[in-house]
């Protein structure tokens, strides 16, 4: 369902939101494990090109961490969450 009624910017943002544990019970933890834009393309169902212009969205506002190289990981901010919820 989430490919038919949910942008793909959302449906990233969903998947960021579950891979840091945030709006779980449980603490959210900030520093996912280092994930390839292709990959996350592949969970979301879009190309790579479109993550790295929505990770970019999510970068300029300060709901994520991330310097745009797989190798330094990423940090998601709870913050995040106030968007999906208000999208």
């Amino acid at each position: 369902m989430d490919l038919l009624l949910d942008s793909s910017e959302t449906r990233l943002a969903r998947v960021l939101l579950l891979l840091a544990n945030i709006g779980k019970e449980s603490q959210p933890e900030p520093v996912i494990a280092k994930i390839s834009q292709e990959t996350m393309a592949e969970i979301v169902g879009t190309s790579r090109s479109r993550v790295s212009l929505f990770m970019n969205r999510f970068r300029e506002p300060g709901f994520i961490r991330y310097s745009g190289h797989v190798t330094d990981g990423l940090e998601i901010r709870s913050s995040l969450l106030n968007v999906i919820l208000h999208h």
